[in-house]
């Protein structure tokens, strides 16, 4: 039996939530704020936004640890920005991920996750207190890798802080503390078993772990999108999407450079997810920026179908999901090989992969797309077959196979 914790239960959590269930493997999900929503059905239509945390999972294999979590919420809400934004507040992402992994460890190490568990999984940055229980307690650590390991990350920003200066307020790993990255290295060292979403991370990782440890490639499935039959688009600019945060982690600098080099007039760039920096900023940077907010994930794939390609030129990522769900909506791709979905994209066919750091590249392949409108439609076609080959879940039941494997080992 496997104990899995996790503070939010974002898209491939749930995934494998449901096949260690579906495989009789769960003892516990230790999380911050969640409900079940197959003891309290009644609640699915009551609770929306940021509290819907449901799960398809009894109720009593589901632990809470909910103050820090509920505080960083409505801090958030109020725009207390002192209680969350530096990583030594109290209620900062990185003090209710430490919060969590210390409760998880707790309770295991006093029994109340039940006194069958054989393993435990946790994801970076909410894994260290809770490895090192499980190893004094002689159970196997699976440890969910969502993003490059860290050094490669750190090597990649201060790069990117060196080359464009004025956006390196929007990294966010340059500034990890000493502690934060010692705690990543040691509850690396403490797994048995590294679940990477994409080759770019399993490449990231020290090669005496890669030689060392087992390490499995399991890649993130996609949604199922209906694409209405008249959702063409083939007329008008071509309207380019970037969706995620805006930082050039995920190469935003890099394609307003790119949208520079390409006819606005013929060519929108439509912008979507949270800002780090004012808007008027990006704005400065690029002024023909359509922005447009964050939004739940149904209307972020109806706002995709408005749209013709994704580029998303990212630097440091470890397999972004947004790749999936342009392609489901039916939308080629241009992306880095280090946005991590290099096996979704076949080279004019599906989409484009560009290097790193390449502007002109990424205005090449534009300018190609809008020089011949009609293959748009001929790609989003193969793109959406393609994203079909991801389910979620043969993602789930690919991780439980190992863990199965890890613990006869």
């Amino acid at each position: 039996m496997i104990v899995l914790t996790h503070p939010t239960g974002n898209a491939n959590v749930r995934a494998v939530l449901e096949a260690l269930e579906h495989a009789g493997l769960l003892a516990r999900f230790v999380t911050t704020l969640g409900w079940s929503e197959v003891s309290y059905p009644q609640l699915a239509s009551r609770i929306r936004g940021k509290l819907r945390r449901n799960y398809q999972l009894p109720a009593d294999k589901i632990d809470i640890h909910p103050v820090r979590e509920a505080v960083r919420l409505v801090a958030g809400a109020l725009g207390l920005r002192r209680l969350t934004d530096k990583e030594a507040a109290w209620a900062s992402v990185d003090a209710v991920y430490q919060s969590l992994d210390r409760e998880a460890a707790r309770r295991l190490r006093h029994g109340e996750s039940g006194t069958r568990v054989r393993g435990v999984y946790a994801y970076e940055d909410c894994a260290e207190q809770l490895f090192a229980t499980a190893a004094e307690l002689g159970l196997k650590r699976i440890y969910d890798l969502p993003i490059v390991y860290w050094e490669t990350a750190q090597h990649l920003l201060r790069e990117e802080a060196e080359r464009y200066p004025d956006w390196e307020p929007t990294l966010g790993g340059t500034r990890d503390s000493k502690a934060k990255l010692a705690r990543k290295t040691h509850e690396f060292a403490l797994a048995d078993l590294v679940v990477c979403p994409s080759n770019f991370v399993l490449e990231s990782l020290p090669a005496e772990a890669r030689e060392k440890k087992q390490v499995l490639v399991a890649p993130f499935g996609s949604p199922i999108v209906e694409v209405p039959s008249n959702s063409k688009r083939d007329a008008g600019p071509l309207r380019v999407l970037f969706a995620g945060a805006l930082t050039q982690r995920k190469g935003l600098a890099d394609l307003f450079a790119a949208m520079k080099l390409v006819d606005s007039a013929t060519v929108h760039l439509v912008v979507m997810g949270s800002t780090v920096l004012p808007l008027d900023w990006y704005r400065v940077k690029f002024r023909h920026l359509i922005y447009e907010r964050p939004r739940p994930h149904s209307e972020v794939l109806r706002l995709m179908r408005t749209c013709d390609v994704l580029v998303l030129p990212s630097i440091v990522e470890g397999r972004a999901l947004v790749q999936q769900e342009a392609m489901a909506c039916g939308l080629p791709v241009i992306a880095t090989k280090n946005a991590g979905g290099d096996d979704l994209i076949e080279e004019g066919r599906t989409g484009f992969l560009v290097p790193i750091r390449s502007p002109e590249t990424i205005a090449e392949k534009i300018n190609w797309l809008v020089a011949d409108r009609s293959r748009i439609s001929e790609m989003g076609a193969a793109a959406r077959v393609r994203a079909r080959e991801f389910t979620w879940r043969a993602y789930g039941e690919k991780i439980v196979a190992a863990i199965r494997e890890l613990l006869r080992a």
